[in-house]
């Protein structure tokens, strides 16, 4: 892999090409909004991208901190867009104990509705 002959490679297209991102219009979308922080500030979307860049990525609950290993403006398969960044140990962990949380917090669904007798036995613990 290797930057494209200008040597500048735009944030949203590398976003992309790394494959954090779907669509070039999703990551162009999560930099105007702010979930996207480039060594701790908020950048444009036609930022250019540099090696050793840190970028703060939030897509839903999910936030991840890489730090930009080379540069590509062509999107490929996903063990090759793996190679143009590295997840922080920091990042992996704080993913990890979130995803453990939000395990160890699941709420059970009941298989089917109360029957009567349980409705009135939720409304006598309720207080009604």
């Amino acid at each position: 892999m290797s930057a494209p002959a200008g040597g500048d490679v735009r944030l949203d297209k590398w976003l992309w090409a790394a494959r954090l991102f779907k669509t070039r219009s999703l990551a162009r979308n999560a930099v105007e909004a702010g979930h996207v922080r480039y060594d701790g500030e908020r950048p444009k979307v036609g930022k250019p991208v540099r090696i050793g860049a840190r970028l703060r990525i939030r897509r839903g609950s999910v936030e991840m901190e890489v730090v930009v290993r080379d540069l590509d403006d062509k999107r490929r398969g996903a063990p090759e867009a793996q190679r143009l960044y590295e997840e922080t140990p920091e990042s992996i962990e704080q993913r990890e104990a979130r995803r453990a949380e939000a395990r160890a917090s699941h709420v059970p669904v009941p298989d089917s509705r109360p029957d009567k007798k349980e409705r009135r036995a939720l409304q006598r613990l309720k207080g009604r």
